[in-house]
């Protein structure tokens, strides 16, 4: 069978993670939500997308195929179900639908002709920016048990000092000396090739993806997740790196989310909490207004891309679009628009001749290529994002 991810309708909810790749490809526990289905499946997944992002991510159509809501995560029950999925069948949650079937000679969808099944089991969906950090928790301990499932740890070394052993994993070619992991909060995850450097303190939930670094003396609390090749030192509470990003210095980062390509300047500092202790709210690109997230703690959300100097401030519930430089003293405005260049004393356009410079020396520093796909995205986004520049 062949199966296809697709974004639905929560793709605006997910800016401005969603600006550079399709909702499958959010890091979200260990995994990506993609390689969560394709481990599940046991099948590799192509993707229905907005067309500017089709040239990176495109789509495999088959004479049959299941169509997958990447907002969904999967489970073993709900693998079940959609492996047995017919023709004219569709699986629901509520008024959501999870998955169906289609031909490639079927030119549109009615599900008033397709018999739905309920799922009836609990199951996770990313719907906003912050169920990234705030069921991160939940998504961890199952991406573990998935890993790990019939597997055992590389060996710990006898330096380092270990809480609840049992639900600590370390990955072939894993380094770790002088630290202290306490699992008993949550899983430990330390993937292949990652570092955690001399006097680190972590209490799980922890995913260190493949190439992740831990700085001397970081204090990681869960439930955090580093993407490969992420390098993060001071202290850090449940927040996302997807990866390719740098914390590297001392300050705080909680409740947060950064894309790819980040990074934070020496002594960066966010708040996560209001001073009042009042409800968060967090810009929302759908309506152009800030939006009740229902939370007390929330912290930043920053696209790809983006960076900031030394000593930057960043206040409770700020959101940064893609490829911003953020410098200078004082709170930037809560929300910074795409392809912005300044903080707390006003704002340019960043322009996207001086922004690929950046990312080809920042990209390559890592052995990736910023090719023309990579360019020809981010200059849509910057035609996309001109109406949120009214500095």
């Amino acid at each position: 069978m062949n199966y296809i991810l697709f974004d639905g309708d929560v793709r605006n909810a997910l800016l401005p993670f969603t600006y550079t790749k399709p909702v499958a490809d959010i890091r979200i526990g260990i995994l990506t939500i993609r390689e969560k289905w394709e481990k599940f499946l046991g099948y590799t997944t192509t993707t229905i997308t907005e067309e500017y992002l089709e040239e990176k991510y495109p789509m495999v159509e088959m004479e049959e195929n299941v169509l997958l809501n990447a907002s969904f995560l999967p489970t073993k029950s709900l693998i079940e179900v959609i492996k047995n999925l017919g023709p004219n069948q569709a699986v629901f949650k509520g008024e959501d639908v999870i998955a169906f079937y289609t031909t490639d000679t079927q030119e549109e969808v009615d599900f008033s002709s397709y018999e739905e099944i309920e799922f009836e089991d609990e199951i996770l969906q990313v719907k906003n920016t912050w169920d990234i950090f705030s069921m991160n928790d939940k998504v961890i301990r199952a991406d573990f048990d998935l890993i790990t499932e019939g597997r055992k740890s590389a060996p710990i070394p006898e330096t380092v000092n270990c809480i609840n052993r049992d639900d600590i994993f370390l990955e072939e070619g894993a380094k770790l000396t002088f630290a202290t992991l306490n699992a008993s909060t949550g899983p430990i995850y330390i993937g292949k090739g990652a570092e955690v450097m001399e006097g680190v303190v972590v209490r799980g939930a922890l995913a260190m993806c493949e190439n992740s670094v831990l700085k001397l003396g970081a204090k990681i609390y869960g439930a955090t997740t580093l993407g490969p090749y992420c390098k993060v030192g001071g202290e850090v509470n449940n927040s996302v790196l997807m990866g390719y990003s740098n914390k590297g210095h001392d300050g705080f980062l909680g409740n947060s989310v950064l894309g790819e390509w980040c990074n934070l300047g020496a002594d960066t500092n966010n708040s996560n909490l209001k001073n009042n202790y009042a409800e968060v709210r967090l810009w929302d690109y759908q309506t152009g207004r800030f939006a009740k997230t229902g939370l007390q703690f929330c912290g930043l959300m920053m696209g790809d891309h983006s960076k900031c100097g030394i000593n930057t401030m960043f206040n409770t519930g700020t959101v940064i679009g893609v490829s911003a430089n953020i410098f200078g003293s004082g709170f930037p405005r809560n929300f910074v628009p795409s392809f912005s260049w300044g903080g707390a004393s006003g704002f340019t356009e960043y322009k996207t001749n001086k922004v690929f410079e950046v990312a080809e020396v920042v990209m390559k520093r890592r052995n990736v290529e910023f090719d023309d796909k990579e360019q020809r995205i981010l200059e849509h986004v910057f035609e996309q994002t001109k109406q949120y520049r009214n500095y």
